[in-house]
């Protein structure tokens, strides 16, 4: 009985090894993001909560086509910000000959399309085909994000339903976007953006999102879940890491309350995701769940103490 007892115990020690004992390779995790600030935040949590578990997470910001060939040549090895299905034509290729893998959902509720302040939406733009009419006053331009990832944007414009042809996508920044219509809002003047939520934005402007880009968009405002992806393999080259990235799910509410640290108080990612965290450690629970450190040590005490819980 004590020799059957005693190779019990071994087995269940060598099992909780071989589950820890991820390879070197796996001590770094290298992440990215767009520059938009609900992924800065979200990935800034990511890496946190991975640092506090003892990896080296590095957080690279990259265009989406850079994001995606970047994981399919081993550069990367997770992104938390597919949106879908906006981003259907950046990751399909990728998805399609399996370079790529989704991992699942992790955050429901989001929207994303464009929008406008309430005054224009009251003097009659509401819907897409709306736009036209008020060529004139929107100076014939609609603004974007980042160079790379308004490609919707641009796809509204050569679709001849909406009549917007002549018109200039203007493509800088998530930051310089929002100050652009901070500055039209307060002018009172017509203008036209891409919104989403979450985002502080949806209650930092009184905004209306606009009707009729659902062939682009989708329906509901562009209704969407946002998604993690890791490159081909990973799951299986770095298990404890991939069963974080799969425990790993928001809520907008908890968005919202992050991006707001990094836009109103202009902390770092990482600042902000600490504090969101210390704000909210109750979302640890789950994240952790089966979770160990990188030398196989329990990880929710483990992070706990790191972010001083």
């Amino acid at each position: 009985m004590k020799t059957t007892a005693i190779l019990a115990i071994a087995a269940t020690l060598s099992a909780t090894a071989i589950f820890a004992a991820e390879p070197e390779g796996c001590a770094e995790v290298r992440l990215a993001e767009p520059g938009w600030n609900d992924l800065a935040l979200t990935t800034g949590v990511a890496a946190v909560t991975l640092d506090a578990l003892g990896y080296r997470a590095q957080s690279n910001l990259l265009g989406l086509e850079v994001i995606y060939q970047s994981l399919k040549e081993n550069q990367l090895d997770a992104f938390l910000g597919y949106w879908d299905p906006a981003m259907q034509t950046y990751a399909a290729p990728y998805e399609a000959d399996g370079s790529v893998e989704r991992i699942g959902v992790n955050l429901e509720g989001a929207k994303y399309t464009f929008a406008v302040p309430a005054y224009v939406a009251e003097a009659g733009v509401r819907d897409f085909r709306d736009l036209a009419r008020f060529a004139e006053s929107f100076d014939r331009k609609m603004y974007g994000i980042e160079p790379g990832s308004n490609q919707l944007m641009f796809d509204v414009l050569a679709d001849t339903a909406f009549g917007l042809e002549g018109w200039e996508v203007v493509e800088s920044s998530e930051t310089a976007m929002l100050t652009e219509v901070q500055r039209k809002v307060d002018d009172k003047a017509f203008v036209v953006f891409q919104a989403w939520a979450p985002h502080p934005m949806n209650t930092v402007f009184d905004l209306v999102y606009l009707t009729g880009g659902d062939a682009h968009y989708g329906p509901d405002f562009g209704a969407a879940t946002v998604s993690t992806q890791v490159r081909k393999g990973y799951l299986e080259e770095c298990p404890n890491v991939g069963r974080f990235l799969n425990n790993l799910v928001f809520s907008v509410a908890f968005e919202n309350e992050g991006m707001a640290y990094l836009i109103n108080e202009g902390m770092a990612p990482k600042e902000a995701g600490a504090k969101i965290l210390k704000d909210h450690p109750e979302v640890l629970d789950a994240w952790l769940d089966g979770v160990t450190t990188y030398d196989g040590q329990a990880g929710l005490p483990a992070v706990r103490a790191a972010l001083g819980l």
